[in-house]
């Protein structure tokens, strides 16, 4: 007798603690990463111009936020991502990754210091569960314990020129120097809107920000007051769709386009962010892991390297399409693009592609097949938009 399978129940989808708001604003909705997330608003164009010239207000809530604690917290975080994060200053934060043994990039990631024995990892929100689980082996031995607080944070930006004008007009007279002043990949706590927040400036938009991590129970309150007091300054409600064309616009890599387990942070051009010179106590190089692989990397010559490319005509490139020699019919592949769109602020097609070294000079020209028309691009340093 056959039996008939069960069927595997669908994954639960998580709402953020936002969801209410933006379903009241009349985003349109999307599953992201097992989240339900806002795409856009109004548009996606008017989005993206908000915040290149006023600000706009994104709900980041999907992102993971993992506390890592305890005298060890440094050491371990040492041999757990490529950075040297036991040198960190509190107070500050430190873009790097987490690998695998053999150099493939797991996640990238923003680690802060809070303290003396305490640091929040911040992962990508598809990459969360594989972070933690990671984290979780690797931190065995070491006196240090790991505490997942994704669900209970939610993550707030305001990007933009005006972004510190609206976030210091709500922010507690007693903190709003220090929030002015806040370096780049820095954060401080500080209460906004009445809120107790960590209020961070990392940004992933090309432009000046804020990141404020907050109660999720808080959150929506406190979002209600931003869109209040940065109405009146151009602040709009931006989604995913405005904030994938600027972090292409700032040529910011994003984990499943730019970077994955079959990329290593050198040919991605991101090889400053491995510290192959940590030490131990003893003085001695500090083995973390991935370094035996990174190492390698480091002194060989890439098969492949991260470009801009700009096109001339209107068609823009997407992910997965071909980068070829020339516009020639028979002209050879040369690599592969992996995040691409039309440029709202340069107002031309703009990609990012892994191609061959030898025509990954600055002004090569090259092709992509853009569904069977080869449509000619060059090649441009990055970032393709750097605000004054």
């Amino acid at each position: 007798m056959t039996e008939t399978p069960t069927p595997t129940p669908a994954p639960e989808v998580v709402l953020s603690p936002l969801h209410d708001e933006h379903v009241a604003l009349g985003a349109t909705m999307t599953p992201f990463a097992g989240w339900q997330m806002p795409l856009r608003y109004a548009g996606d164009l008017a989005e993206h111009q908000a915040v290149r010239t006023a600000a706009g207000l994104f709900d980041l809530s999907h992102m993971g936020e993992l506390h890592v604690d305890g005298p060890g917290a440094g050491a371990a975080l040492d041999h757990a991502l490529v950075g040297n994060l036991s040198a960190l200053a509190i107070g500050r934060a430190r873009y790097t990754m987490i690998v695998q043994p053999d150099g493939g990039i797991l996640d990238d990631l923003i680690v802060y210091r809070l303290g003396d024995e305490a640091y929040l990892v911040v992962a990508n929100a598809s990459n969360v569960a594989v972070v933690r689980d990671a984290l979780a082996v690797r931190l065995e031995g070491f006196d240090a314990s790991l505490t997942d607080r994704s669900l209970e944070t939610a993550l707030i930006a305001v990007q933009g020129p005006r972004a510190a004008e609206i976030v210091t007009g709500l922010t507690d007279p007693a903190h709003v120097d220090a929030v002015r002043d806040v370096r780049y990949y820095a954060g401080m706590p500080a209460t906004v809107g009445g809120v107790e927040a960590l209020v961070a400036r990392t940004g992933y938009t090309g432009e000046d920000g804020f990141e404020l991590f907050v109660p999720a129970d808080a959150a929506p309150g406190l979002w209600r007051d931003l869109l209040a007091a940065g109405t009146p300054l151009g602040l709009v409600p931006a989604g995913l769709s405005a904030r994938d064309s600027l972090r292409l616009e700032a040529g910011m890599p994003l984990y499943g386009n730019e970077l994955d387990t079959t990329t290593a942070p050198h040919d991605a051009g991101l090889g400053r962010v491995v510290k192959l010179d940590k030490t131990g106590p003893d003085g001695e190089p500090l083995p973390f892991v991935g370094r035996e692989a990174l190492a390698a990397r480091a002194h060989a010559t890439p098969s492949r390297v991260l470009v801009g490319l700009v096109g001339s005509g209107r068609r823009a490139a997407r992910h997965g399409y071909e980068v070829v020699a020339s516009t020639a019919a028979d002209a050879v592949t040369v690599g592969r693009v992996t995040s691409g769109a039309p440029s709202p602020t340069l107002g031309t097609p703009i990609a990012m592609a892994y191609v061959t070294p030898e025509v990954s000079a600055v002004g090569t020209e090259l092709a992509v097949d853009v569904r069977g028309r080869r449509e000619p691009v060059r090649v441009v340093a990055l970032p393709f938009y750097t605000r004054a």
